[in-house]
């Protein structure tokens, strides 16, 4: 083998869960902060995510991401954890047999009650070892993104209002923090046929869970219909205002979300369109936030039901 294959054929002959032969290596597609590879061996099969460099400016800690990993799996909401190897930066978990999600996928209605499942079962299970909360991250990847010089979307600041609105009134309502992944876009959602399962844990963090559920909307695509019949389906009965904080908070991690993407635009070494995901999630918040029903919403999440 030659460059960077013999590398990780080197990486792989050390890594105890990984060493056996005949071993088949193959790199996953998507990954935006890790290079992902499906490694076969007599011992089954894996997924080694190797990280690449800058993600304390993204406020990622691979520690807790491995703790994490570890507790989502005893919830039965992640895939076993086979490994971690700090000083290679590699996580090793068990490959999930089962269809990677599409935003399609997400919206279809069959699958909406068994996301809502997938994410109690998370959600349920043991606390994580960090918290995340993204008005805070948002003033973290700001203050980031501005240190650097990195190029952020013109108007970005104009909206810092409605941010801060939006903080302020889901502050009336909070139920707490719950393990969370943070980031259940369509591509980390698994499906064996039987179950649902949550992968790619490096940025969780206990969170309120209707920024989960609102999240997922936002990165999917979801209808105003398709995500009140997902937080219908988490609480198991219709809650206006959890629909209403679901969405505020869908529109509050898009605008932070345009950050991490400005970051990585800025200084990630990966060959993808930084700048359009970043701006895909801009213009998303901001024709959120400078709605008619944006004030609406803020006083629905007030109420309580």
């Amino acid at each position: 083998m030659g460059g960077i294959a013999a590398d990780l054929d080197a990486l792989f002959d050390q890594t105890d869960s990984l060493a056996r032969r005949p071993r088949s290596v193959r790199e996953l597609p998507g990954g935006l902060t890790n290079r992902n590879y499906k490694v076969v061996t007599p011992d089954g099969a894996f997924v080694a995510r190797l990280s690449s460099g800058g993600s304390e400016l993204l406020a990622i800690d691979r520690d807790c991401e491995y703790r994490n990993s570890v507790i989502a799996a005893a919830a039965g909401a992640g895939a076993p954890v086979a490994e971690y190897r700090p000083q290679d930066h590699m996580l090793v978990v068990g490959y999930i047999e089962g269809r990677t999600f599409g935003a399609a996928d997400v919206a279809a209605p069959g699958n909406i009650p068994r996301i809502a499942d997938a994410c109690r079962r998370l959600h349920c299970g043991g606390r994580f070892v960090n918290d995340f909360d993204m008005f805070d991250i948002q003033r973290r990847y700001l203050a980031v993104a501005r240190s650097h010089g990195f190029r952020i979307p013109a108007g970005y600041d104009d909206l810092l209002p409605q941010f801060s609105a939006a903080e302020k009134a889901l502050a009336v309502r909070a139920e707490g923090t719950v393990p969370c992944n943070n980031d259940l876009l369509a591509a980390n959602f698994i499906d064996d046929g039987d179950r649902i399962w949550l992968i790619d844990y490096e940025l969780s963090g206990n969170n309120d869970a209707c920024f989960e559920l609102g999240n997922i909307g936002a990165e999917s695509h979801l209808s105003g219909e398709g995500l009140a019949d997902l937080v219908t389906a988490y609480y198991g009965r219709v809650r206006r205002s959890r629909i209403a904080r679901a969405r505020v908070l869908g529109l509050v991690g898009m605008y932070g979300w345009t950050l991490w993407g400005a970051i990585q635009n800025g200084a990630s070494p990966i060959d993808f369109d930084f700048w359009g995901w970043a701006m895909e999630r801009f213009e998303g918040a901001a024709a959120g936030f400078t709605d008619g029903d944006f004030a609406g919403l803020l006083e629905e999440a007030q109420h309580d039901d």
